[in-house]
């Protein structure tokens, strides 16, 4: 079984169905509510359990009702919640989203999230030594995503770095990567291309080996020297884009150890049918629909 460790955030998705986008100064009656957990590092670790890795989760909650039910959550889901710390005085982090044509807008409130600290990372690194892949991502501080990367390195293990929300990143980080899975936008912005370069030409300037989404094109993907390779997307009835980049991110790092290509593609596959479904989490597949997908699209 595929082991691995997610470091990063934990939040309460606040859901709105809307018919449209709502316009600056507009008020719109949706058509929705829910309440539904996600978090980028929590969605990826969902996604990865699911898709049957074994996984360890590095995180915080705050003490509210919130944060109760993420705890509950991620532990119904299997995962291992000894590292997810729950502050006292401190809410649990939100995300409201609304959802409008099957693409979603987002702001979020990192709140818990923004107390991870180097230190909690640290006390990780146990089960940092037994994984075979460490994913983390940008919603919680730089400095705690610097000792992950620190503690992957000293343990020899391949960390996966989601550059999002997008930021620019010191270059000696994206040397202990072992793949860096950015949009086009994140990686022009990582890499402070202020330009309209070609998306190609910066996955060539990386220092590092760059897994490219573009959403239903699929994806592109360059390891060492060889050019950037395409996956094509796979068609699906798109209801819900929320959380198909952690899918994908989750998929990547439990199928990795079988060649970069074939995990590309069943990450693809796996986003594929996270987007046909509503939700971040809810709609996250199994790996036994993965199976039946890729099947049917042999």
């Amino acid at each position: 079984m595929t082991r691995i460790v997610v470091v990063g955030s934990i939040n309460m998705d606040l859901v709105t169905l809307a018919p449209r986008f709502v316009a600056p100064g507009e008020t719109l009656t949706g058509d929705r509510f829910l309440t539904i957990p996600g978090g980028k590092g929590a969605n990826q670790a969902v996604a990865a359990a699911r898709l049957g890795a074994q996984v360890a989760m590095v995180g915080n909650v705050g003490a509210d009702a919130f944060g109760q039910q993420l705890y509950d959550g991620l532990k119904a889901e299997g995962i291992d919640v000894g590292h997810v710390r729950r502050l006292d005085g401190v809410g649990s982090g939100t995300a409201s989203i609304t959802v409008a044509g099957g693409e979603n807008q987002i702001v979020v409130v990192p709140a818990a999230n923004g107390r991870v600290t180097p230190a909690q990372v640290e006390a990780a690194r146990e089960v940092v030594r037994g994984a075979d892949a460490v994913l983390v991502q940008l919603e919680i501080p730089l400095d705690a995503v610097d000792a992950t990367l620190r503690v992957a390195a000293d343990e020899n293990v391949p960390v996966i770095l989601n550059p999002a929300p997008a930021q620019r990143l010191p270059a000696e980080w994206l040397h202990r990567v072992r793949y860096l899975t950015p949009n086009q936008h994140e990686l022009a912005t990582v890499l402070d291309d202020r330009g309209d370069t070609d998306f190609r030409e910066l996955m060539r300037r990386a220092p590092c080996p760059v897994v490219l989404t573009r959403g239903a094109e699929g994806a592109w993907f360059r390891d060492g020297d060889d050019a950037p390779r395409h996956q094509a997307g796979f068609r699906v009835d798109a209801v819900d884009s929320t959380g198909a980049g952690d899918t994908f991110n989750a998929a990547l790092a439990v199928f990795l150890g079988e060649g970069l290509d074939v995990a590309v593609r069943k990450a693809c596959a796996a986003a594929a049918l996270k987007v046909s479904q509503l939700g971040a989490q809810p709609g996250m597949p199994r790996r036994d629909a993965l199976d039946a997908f890729l099947e049917a699209h042999r």
